[in-house]
């Protein structure tokens, strides 16, 4: 049987592997493929389309700094907007012809005697010398344990699979989570619905998003003058960059946030008791913060009931409270978040047998958030402590793509066949991370979120500046790793 066999393999085709794909080619890499499991490109981009889906960064910042837009139409793009930029960008830079649609990986696994992976995906069998991970963190749906819910009559989906089909226009539907997602459709949906009940385990904060339409002058300027481009980006970044005062300074910088947050919900939520129940009870950071001006106003109108009482059961025609409380309902619709450990880390086996998933879940490791011992030939974006609380994912992916594509031209340069991080170094770096996180406000916070493990601990945030985290993968540290003629 034939197998194709390529120097490097990428997996998804979403922000890290576009842009991988990008400078992988600039470095003179051309024997490399992109193996994506859907059809069409853009990862989470792709696959979330709920109503008021768009990105919680400024666009000017939540974008490739070597492929600026000065033509957004919005402070902060729209799913639509960022979708169209991210296949721009593969078909200027050239980067389509790589890309194998609907070759989802089912299993990948470290061949130790030939030194290279061996892959199976939905297309058929192929070899890599090189795997690199950009499947991203959010990708896969997490639904909540209710009992009962399989038994609803009604029509339930989750926000990553929103149900474009059915109407809710006077229906009795019911909102579960309040995170970033529910966030956004939840005032694109309340004037639509009869009545929405907002499930609330916790009130997330919410500070002001000031997003607006960009003036054509403004374009103009940023297209004719590519330094002020650069200028709004820094300035953005500065912004954004600052959170980290609360998170890794001191916590007493939280005040002037939560005093903006709180001022916003007076100014825009009107009944006391609404107000009462949709302030955190935590320190802003802790969990992540939401920039939003719609979502409070959508609250506080008459069809809408925030519900803080827990769930005790789902009904093929209703939803009932552990105090007994039973609410008709027409829809479900899942606002629920993303399963912490994707699918896809569960088919990637390392050299022991030991699949990613498996290692993650007995402690989320890995060195620099880009390898992981155990994985020859392997490299990842946004892996375990590679990922900042307080800055732009772009950002932390592309110092993962410099680090990547520096490691692979030192193994061309020395010949080598096979690298592999040493777990000493992984060790220290854990250490580094753990001890760097222990008055973070991640863990001091009072709260608990997809930050944390369950036993408390840093579920995988980088615990440092994220201008840091780039000094430090700017070049390949090869003492860290254990490179093999």
């Amino acid at each position: 049987m034939n197998v194709e066999h390529t120097h490097i393999a990428v997996v998804g085709a979403g922000f890290g592997g576009i842009g991988l794909a990008v400078k992988l080619r600039e470095a003179g890499f051309e024997d490399f493929v992109i193996l994506e499991r859907a059809d069409d490109l853009g990862g989470t981009w792709r696959a979330n389309t709920y109503p008021g889906c768009a990105c919680d960064v400024p666009s000017q910042l939540y974008s490739y700094s070597f492929a600026p837009n000065p033509d957004w139409s919005r402070t902060y793009g729209k799913q639509t907007e960022i979708l169209e930029y991210l296949r721009s960008v593969a078909v200027d830079q050239d980067v389509v012809r790589s890309i194998r649609f609907g070759a989802e990986v089912l299993d990948a696994r470290w061949d130790e005697t030939e030194s290279l992976w061996r892959i199976e995906t939905a297309q058929g069998s192929r070899t890599a010398d090189f795997l690199v991970s950009a499947t991203g963190i959010f990708a896969e749906a997490k639904y909540p344990d209710l009992a009962g819910l399989d038994t609803f009559a009604g029509n339930s989906f989750h926000s990553l699979h929103w149900d474009h089909e059915h109407d809710l226009t006077g229906e009795r539907v019911a909102v579960i989570g309040t995170g970033a997602s529910a966030v956004q459709f939840v005032p694109e949906i309340q004037p639509r619905v009869g009545k929405l009940l907002l499930f609330q385990r916790s009130a997330p904060w919410i500070v002001p998003r000031m997003d607006r339409r960009t003036l054509s002058a403004e374009r103009f300027l940023l297209r004719s003058v590519p330094l002020a481009q650069k200028a709004v980006r820094g300035l953005w970044y500065s912004a954004i960059e600052a959170f980290g005062l609360i998170s890794l300074v001191d916590q007493r910088f939280r005040h002037p946030y939560e005093g903006l947050a709180r001022l916003q919900l007076l100014r825009q939520v009107r009944n006391p008791l609404l107000r009462k129940t949709l302030t955190p009870d935590y320190v802003i950071g802790c969990k992540r913060a939401i920039f939003s001006d719609a979502y409070l106003p959508a609250l506080d109108q008459p069809n809408v009931e925030v519900v803080t009482q827990g769930i005790a059961e789902v009904r093929p025609h209703s939803i009932v409270l552990r105090d007994g409380t039973e609410h008709e309902v027409d829809t479900i619709i899942h606002g629920t978040g993303f399963t912490a450990i994707p699918t896809a880390y569960e088919r990637l086996i390392g050299r022991d047998g030991i699949s990613l998933a498996e290692l993650y879940h007995k402690q989320p490791q890995s060195y620099l958030g880009a390898a992981v011992a155990g994985f020859p030939n392997f490299f990842c974006t946004l892996g375990p402590f590679g990922a900042a609380g307080n800055q732009s994912a772009i950002y932390m992916i592309e110092s993962q793509i410099a680090y990547i594509v520096d490691a692979l031209k030192s193994v061309r340069r020395s010949g080598a066949r096979r690298v592999e991080v040493r777990p000493e170094a992984q060790e220290d770096f854990l250490a580094e991370m753990a001890r760097r996180s222990t008055t973070s406000v991640w863990l001091t916070g009072g709260c608990t979120s997809y930050y944390t493990t369950p036993d408390g601990l840093n579920a995988g945030l980088y615990p440092n500046w994220s201008f840091e985290y780039r000094r430090r993968t700017r070049a390949f540290d090869a003492d860290a790793y254990e490179v093999t003629p």
